[in-house]
Protein backbone atom coordinates (compact mmCIF):
# COMPACT_ATOMS: atom_id res chain seq x y z
CA UNK A 1 0.00 0.00 0.00
CA UNK A 2 1.46 3.36 -1.10
CA UNK A 3 1.46 5.97 1.90
CA UNK A 4 2.43 9.94 1.18
CA UNK A 5 1.54 12.67 3.39
CA UNK A 6 2.15 16.36 2.61
CA UNK A 7 3.11 18.52 5.28
CA UNK A 8 3.47 22.09 4.82
CA UNK A 9 5.40 23.93 7.15
CA UNK A 10 2.45 23.95 9.80
CA UNK A 11 2.60 22.06 13.27
CA UNK A 12 5.42 21.29 15.05
CA UNK A 13 5.81 17.64 16.52
CA UNK A 14 4.05 17.01 19.60
CA UNK A 15 6.18 17.59 22.50
CA UNK A 16 5.72 14.94 25.64
CA UNK A 17 6.65 16.36 28.62
CA UNK A 18 8.12 12.92 29.94
CA UNK A 19 10.20 12.22 27.03
CA UNK A 20 12.68 14.41 25.80
CA UNK A 21 12.35 12.45 22.45
CA UNK A 22 10.58 15.21 19.46
CA UNK A 23 11.64 17.78 21.36
CA UNK A 24 13.16 21.31 19.80
CA UNK A 25 17.16 21.86 21.14
CA UNK A 26 15.78 25.17 23.12
CA UNK A 27 12.64 23.54 24.38
CA UNK A 28 15.37 20.90 25.90
CA UNK A 29 16.97 23.37 28.05
CA UNK A 30 19.78 23.42 25.30
CA UNK A 31 20.84 26.80 24.45
CA UNK A 32 23.28 27.63 21.52
CA UNK A 33 24.41 31.33 20.91
CA UNK A 34 24.26 34.84 22.64
CA UNK A 35 21.36 36.02 20.46
CA UNK A 36 17.56 35.90 20.70
CA UNK A 37 15.35 33.96 18.32
CA UNK A 38 12.53 34.80 17.06
CA UNK A 39 9.25 33.92 18.07
CA UNK A 40 9.00 30.31 16.06
CA UNK A 41 12.45 30.30 16.02
CA UNK A 42 12.29 29.15 12.21
CA UNK A 43 13.03 30.37 8.67
CA UNK A 44 9.80 31.43 8.32
CA UNK A 45 10.23 34.23 11.55
CA UNK A 46 11.87 36.51 8.16
CA UNK A 47 8.40 38.20 7.17
CA UNK A 48 7.43 36.22 3.41
CA UNK A 49 8.79 33.34 3.94
CA UNK A 50 7.16 30.35 3.56
CA UNK A 51 7.96 26.56 3.52
CA UNK A 52 6.15 23.60 2.24
CA UNK A 53 7.11 19.61 2.56
CA UNK A 54 6.38 16.30 1.00
CA UNK A 55 7.06 13.58 2.67
CA UNK A 56 6.71 10.09 1.58
CA UNK A 57 6.91 6.65 2.96
CA UNK A 58 6.17 3.67 1.52
CA UNK A 59 7.26 0.46 3.68
CA UNK A 60 10.68 0.05 4.49
CA UNK A 61 12.01 0.99 1.38
CA UNK A 62 10.88 4.17 0.72
CA UNK A 63 12.05 7.60 2.45
CA UNK A 64 12.49 10.27 0.68
CA UNK A 65 10.85 13.82 0.08
CA UNK A 66 10.94 17.45 -0.78
CA UNK A 67 10.88 20.66 0.86
CA UNK A 68 10.61 24.37 -1.09
CA UNK A 69 11.44 27.65 0.43
CA UNK A 70 9.63 30.74 -1.15
CA UNK A 71 11.52 33.67 -0.64
CA UNK A 72 8.23 35.83 -0.59
CA UNK A 73 4.31 35.36 -1.68
CA UNK A 74 4.35 36.84 -4.52
CA UNK A 75 5.84 36.54 -7.67
CA UNK A 76 9.50 35.64 -7.47
CA UNK A 77 10.39 35.61 -11.24
CA UNK A 78 9.19 38.90 -11.34
CA UNK A 79 10.33 40.22 -8.35
CA UNK A 80 13.48 38.67 -7.31
CA UNK A 81 15.67 38.34 -4.53
CA UNK A 82 19.56 38.91 -4.33
CA UNK A 83 21.58 35.98 -3.41
CA UNK A 84 24.33 34.72 -2.48
CA UNK A 85 25.49 31.22 -2.54
CA UNK A 86 28.83 29.09 -1.42
CA UNK A 87 29.97 25.29 -2.23
CA UNK A 88 32.39 24.33 0.77
CA UNK A 89 32.35 21.40 -0.68
CA UNK A 90 31.16 21.06 -4.15
CA UNK A 91 30.96 16.44 -3.74
CA UNK A 92 27.29 16.97 -4.80
CA UNK A 93 24.51 18.46 -7.09
CA UNK A 94 23.12 22.25 -6.76
CA UNK A 95 21.48 22.78 -9.76
CA UNK A 96 21.11 26.49 -10.98
CA UNK A 97 23.85 27.62 -8.61
CA UNK A 98 25.92 28.95 -11.53
CA UNK A 99 23.74 31.85 -12.50
CA UNK A 100 23.02 32.53 -8.88
CA UNK A 101 26.73 32.67 -8.37
CA UNK A 102 26.91 35.15 -12.01
CA UNK A 103 23.67 37.63 -11.21
CA UNK A 104 23.59 37.25 -7.62
CA UNK A 105 19.61 36.64 -7.41
CA UNK A 106 17.20 33.95 -7.13
CA UNK A 107 14.38 34.00 -9.14
CA UNK A 108 12.85 30.31 -8.14
CA UNK A 109 11.13 28.56 -5.30
CA UNK A 110 14.76 26.84 -3.42
CA UNK A 111 13.85 23.13 -3.39
CA UNK A 112 15.43 20.51 -1.56
CA UNK A 113 14.94 16.50 -2.29
CA UNK A 114 17.25 13.74 -3.08
CA UNK A 115 20.31 13.02 -5.24
CA UNK A 116 18.60 11.54 -7.95
CA UNK A 117 15.30 13.82 -8.06
CA UNK A 118 16.72 16.68 -8.54
CA UNK A 119 15.33 16.73 -12.69
CA UNK A 120 11.91 16.10 -11.23
CA UNK A 121 12.84 19.00 -8.62
CA UNK A 122 13.94 21.26 -11.41
CA UNK A 123 10.74 20.24 -13.70
CA UNK A 124 8.29 21.20 -10.85
CA UNK A 125 9.90 24.76 -10.47
CA UNK A 126 9.95 25.44 -13.68
CA UNK A 127 6.19 24.37 -14.32
CA UNK A 128 5.50 26.37 -11.53
CA UNK A 129 6.89 29.95 -12.61
CA UNK A 130 5.91 29.48 -15.84
CA UNK A 131 2.09 29.05 -14.65
CA UNK A 132 2.49 32.48 -13.03
CA UNK A 133 0.28 35.19 -13.85
CA UNK A 134 2.50 37.45 -15.08
CA UNK A 135 4.97 35.24 -16.25
CA UNK A 136 3.37 33.91 -19.82
CA UNK A 137 6.04 35.25 -22.24
CA UNK A 138 9.00 33.62 -20.20
CA UNK A 139 11.53 31.74 -21.80
CA UNK A 140 14.15 30.92 -19.51
CA UNK A 141 13.70 29.89 -15.98
CA UNK A 142 16.47 29.22 -13.17
CA UNK A 143 15.37 26.38 -11.16
CA UNK A 144 17.36 26.28 -8.24
CA UNK A 145 17.68 23.01 -6.32
CA UNK A 146 19.72 21.30 -3.32
CA UNK A 147 20.24 17.64 -2.43
CA UNK A 148 21.60 14.94 -0.49
CA UNK A 149 21.93 11.18 -0.85
CA UNK A 150 19.64 9.44 1.12
CA UNK A 151 20.00 6.22 -0.32
CA UNK A 152 21.11 4.66 3.08
CA UNK A 153 17.16 4.60 4.73
CA UNK A 154 15.38 5.34 0.53
CA UNK A 155 15.87 2.87 -2.13
CA UNK A 156 16.97 5.86 -4.12
CA UNK A 157 17.56 4.14 -7.55
CA UNK A 158 13.39 3.86 -7.67
CA UNK A 159 13.66 8.04 -8.21
CA UNK A 160 10.25 8.12 -6.38
CA UNK A 161 9.91 11.78 -6.04
CA UNK A 162 7.44 12.94 -8.86
CA UNK A 163 7.16 16.43 -10.63
CA UNK A 164 3.83 16.49 -8.81
CA UNK A 165 5.56 15.78 -5.79
CA UNK A 166 7.53 18.89 -5.82
CA UNK A 167 5.21 20.63 -7.08
CA UNK A 168 2.54 19.78 -4.44
CA UNK A 169 5.86 21.33 -1.75
CA UNK A 170 5.90 24.98 -3.41
CA UNK A 171 2.24 24.51 -3.42
CA UNK A 172 1.36 23.72 0.25
CA UNK A 173 3.90 26.26 1.47
CA UNK A 174 2.80 28.92 4.09
CA UNK A 175 4.58 30.75 7.06
CA UNK A 176 4.20 29.65 10.90
CA UNK A 177 5.85 26.62 12.81
CA UNK A 178 8.14 24.81 10.46
CA UNK A 179 7.93 20.80 10.69
CA UNK A 180 11.14 19.22 11.80
CA UNK A 181 12.90 15.81 11.36
CA UNK A 182 12.45 13.15 9.28
CA UNK A 183 10.08 15.10 7.08
CA UNK A 184 10.10 16.30 3.20
CA UNK A 185 13.57 16.20 1.84
CA UNK A 186 15.13 15.12 5.51
CA UNK A 187 12.78 11.99 5.47
CA UNK A 188 15.68 9.83 4.62
CA UNK A 189 18.69 11.46 5.54
CA UNK A 190 21.43 10.29 8.45
CA UNK A 191 23.34 12.46 10.50
CA UNK A 192 26.18 11.41 12.54
CA UNK A 193 25.14 8.06 12.45
CA UNK A 194 21.77 9.06 14.00
CA UNK A 195 18.62 9.95 11.77
CA UNK A 196 19.14 13.30 10.25
CA UNK A 197 16.04 15.82 8.47
CA UNK A 198 15.43 18.98 8.57
CA UNK A 199 15.98 21.54 11.32
CA UNK A 200 15.16 25.71 11.34
CA UNK A 201 16.18 28.29 13.47
CA UNK A 202 16.15 31.74 13.64
CA UNK A 203 17.85 35.03 15.23
CA UNK A 204 16.39 38.32 16.08
CA UNK A 205 18.85 40.96 16.55
CA UNK A 206 18.07 43.60 18.94
CA UNK A 207 17.16 47.14 17.60
CA UNK A 208 20.99 48.30 18.74
CA UNK A 209 22.19 46.11 15.99
CA UNK A 210 19.52 46.94 13.40
CA UNK A 211 16.73 44.47 14.42
CA UNK A 212 17.10 42.55 11.57
CA UNK A 213 16.02 38.82 11.35
CA UNK A 214 17.81 36.12 10.17
CA UNK A 215 16.37 32.16 9.69
CA UNK A 216 18.26 28.93 8.57
CA UNK A 217 16.95 25.98 7.08
CA UNK A 218 19.20 23.06 6.90
CA UNK A 219 18.89 19.96 5.87
CA UNK A 220 21.05 17.62 7.49
CA UNK A 221 22.84 14.57 6.17
CA UNK A 222 26.97 14.39 6.65
CA UNK A 223 28.65 13.07 9.93
CA UNK A 224 31.93 13.96 12.14
CA UNK A 225 31.97 13.68 15.65
CA UNK A 226 29.03 15.25 16.94
CA UNK A 227 29.44 18.10 19.23
CA UNK A 228 26.12 19.70 20.84
CA UNK A 229 26.74 23.32 22.52
CA UNK A 230 30.51 22.55 22.94
CA UNK A 231 29.60 18.64 24.57
CA UNK A 232 31.55 16.08 22.75
CA UNK A 233 28.37 13.88 22.77
CA UNK A 234 29.57 11.37 19.92
CA UNK A 235 32.48 10.91 21.78
CA UNK A 236 30.63 10.34 24.87
CA UNK A 237 28.17 8.17 22.94
CA UNK A 238 31.71 6.30 21.47
CA UNK A 239 29.79 6.65 17.89
CA UNK A 240 32.11 8.99 15.97
CA UNK A 241 34.40 9.54 12.89
CA UNK A 242 37.66 7.85 12.97
CA UNK A 243 37.29 6.06 16.37
CA UNK A 244 39.65 3.07 15.54
CA UNK A 245 40.61 1.58 11.93
CA UNK A 246 38.08 -1.08 12.45
CA UNK A 247 35.34 0.51 13.69
CA UNK A 248 35.40 3.44 11.22
CA UNK A 249 32.07 5.30 10.52
CA UNK A 250 32.24 7.29 7.15
CA UNK A 251 31.78 11.13 7.57
CA UNK A 252 30.63 11.54 3.92
CA UNK A 253 27.37 12.57 3.23
CA UNK A 254 25.67 16.36 2.77
CA UNK A 255 24.35 19.49 4.62
CA UNK A 256 22.36 22.62 2.54
CA UNK A 257 21.79 25.31 4.67
CA UNK A 258 19.33 27.60 3.25
CA UNK A 259 19.38 30.88 4.75
CA UNK A 260 16.85 33.96 4.74
CA UNK A 261 17.12 37.80 5.97
CA UNK A 262 15.01 40.64 5.99
CA UNK A 263 18.08 42.73 6.46
CA UNK A 264 19.04 45.13 2.86
CA UNK A 265 22.21 42.94 1.93
CA UNK A 266 23.75 43.08 -1.28
CA UNK A 267 24.27 39.84 -2.89
CA UNK A 268 27.78 40.13 -2.27
CA UNK A 269 27.06 40.49 1.24
CA UNK A 270 25.14 37.42 1.30
CA UNK A 271 27.24 35.29 -0.37
CA UNK A 272 29.89 36.35 3.25
CA UNK A 273 26.83 35.55 5.13
CA UNK A 274 26.41 32.06 3.80
CA UNK A 275 30.02 31.19 4.53
CA UNK A 276 29.69 32.13 8.16
CA UNK A 277 27.05 29.51 8.59
CA UNK A 278 29.73 26.70 8.30
CA UNK A 279 31.49 28.28 11.36
CA UNK A 280 28.30 26.66 13.05
CA UNK A 281 28.14 23.68 10.94
CA UNK A 282 31.71 23.00 12.18
CA UNK A 283 30.54 23.60 15.79
CA UNK A 284 28.06 20.84 15.33
CA UNK A 285 31.70 18.41 14.24
CA UNK A 286 31.92 18.53 10.96
CA UNK A 287 35.50 18.24 9.20
CA UNK A 288 33.96 18.47 5.20
CA UNK A 289 35.22 15.48 4.56
CA UNK A 290 35.87 14.74 0.92
CA UNK A 291 32.42 12.95 -0.20
CA UNK A 292 30.73 15.13 1.82
CA UNK A 293 28.56 17.73 -0.18
CA UNK A 294 28.33 21.76 1.59
CA UNK A 295 26.22 24.58 0.43
CA UNK A 296 24.92 27.31 1.56
CA UNK A 297 22.66 29.84 -0.09
CA UNK A 298 21.52 32.94 1.62
CA UNK A 299 18.53 35.40 0.12
CA UNK A 300 17.34 38.79 1.70
CA UNK A 301 13.76 39.77 1.24
CA UNK A 302 14.11 43.21 1.89
CA UNK A 303 12.05 45.30 -0.81
CA UNK A 304 14.96 47.61 -0.67
CA UNK A 305 17.11 45.33 -2.56
CA UNK A 306 14.13 43.44 -4.82
CA UNK A 307 14.78 43.41 -8.41
CA UNK A 308 11.91 44.21 -10.16
CA UNK A 309 11.85 42.38 -13.73
CA UNK A 310 10.80 44.05 -16.79
CA UNK A 311 12.24 47.71 -15.24
CA UNK A 312 14.90 49.60 -17.51
CA UNK A 313 15.46 52.09 -14.70
CA UNK A 314 19.02 51.63 -12.87
CA UNK A 315 18.35 49.74 -9.69
CA UNK A 316 18.38 52.26 -6.02
CA UNK A 317 18.95 50.40 -3.42
CA UNK A 318 19.52 50.56 0.22
CA UNK A 319 22.49 48.18 1.31
CA UNK A 320 23.90 47.70 4.63
CA UNK A 321 27.44 48.64 5.31
CA UNK A 322 30.03 46.28 5.36
CA UNK A 323 30.90 46.86 9.22
CA UNK A 324 27.11 46.53 9.81
CA UNK A 325 27.17 42.64 8.80
CA UNK A 326 29.07 41.36 11.88
CA UNK A 327 25.92 40.60 14.20
CA UNK A 328 24.66 39.05 10.87
CA UNK A 329 27.90 36.87 10.90
CA UNK A 330 27.18 35.40 14.57
CA UNK A 331 23.29 35.16 13.84
CA UNK A 332 23.99 32.88 10.76
CA UNK A 333 26.38 30.73 13.04
CA UNK A 334 24.46 30.43 16.02
CA UNK A 335 21.62 29.48 13.69
CA UNK A 336 22.98 26.62 11.46
CA UNK A 337 24.57 25.26 14.43
CA UNK A 338 20.92 25.75 16.63
CA UNK A 339 19.33 24.57 13.44
CA UNK A 340 21.49 21.37 13.07
CA UNK A 341 20.92 20.03 16.65
CA UNK A 342 17.04 20.64 16.27
CA UNK A 343 16.90 17.92 13.13
CA UNK A 344 18.77 15.56 15.33
CA UNK A 345 16.76 16.09 18.41
CA UNK A 346 13.56 15.86 16.52
CA UNK A 347 14.64 12.58 14.83
CA UNK A 348 13.17 9.27 15.10
CA UNK A 349 14.19 5.38 14.62
CA UNK A 350 13.85 4.44 11.08
CA UNK A 351 14.03 0.91 9.62
CA UNK A 352 14.92 1.52 6.07
CA UNK A 353 15.89 0.12 2.53
CA UNK A 354 19.61 -0.88 3.40
CA UNK A 355 19.29 -0.82 7.25
CA UNK A 356 18.49 0.56 10.88
CA UNK A 357 19.14 4.49 11.56
CA UNK A 358 18.06 5.07 15.42
CA UNK A 359 17.03 8.33 16.73
CA UNK A 360 19.65 10.36 18.62
CA UNK A 361 19.09 9.17 22.27
CA UNK A 362 18.02 12.57 23.64
CA UNK A 363 17.39 11.58 27.24
CA UNK A 364 20.93 9.93 27.25
CA UNK A 365 22.85 13.10 26.07
CA UNK A 366 20.99 15.80 27.80
CA UNK A 367 22.40 15.30 31.55
CA UNK A 368 25.99 15.41 30.08
CA UNK A 369 24.87 18.91 28.38
CA UNK A 370 23.62 20.06 31.79
CA UNK A 371 26.50 19.15 33.48
CA UNK A 372 28.56 21.44 31.35
CA UNK A 373 26.29 24.25 31.22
Amino acid sequence: MRLSRVIAGVGLLTLASAAPAGQRAREAGVVIGVLPTGPLNAITDVAGVRVGQVTIEEGKDVHTGVTAILPHGGNVFRSRVPAGFVAFNAFGKFAGSTQVVELGEVETPILLTNTLNVPEAMAASVEWTLAQPGNEAVRSVNAVVGETNDGLLNDIRRRRVTIADALRAIESARGGAVAEGPVGAGTGTVAFGFKGGIGTASRKLPASLGGWTLGVLVQTNYGGVLSIAGVPVGINLGRYEFKDAVERRSADGSVVVVIATDAPVSDRNLRRIAERAFIGIGRTGSSFSNGSGDYAIAFSTNPAVRREEGSAAPLQVTDLRNEALSPLFQAVAEAAEEAVINSLFAGKTVVGHRGTVERLPVEAVLPSIARRH
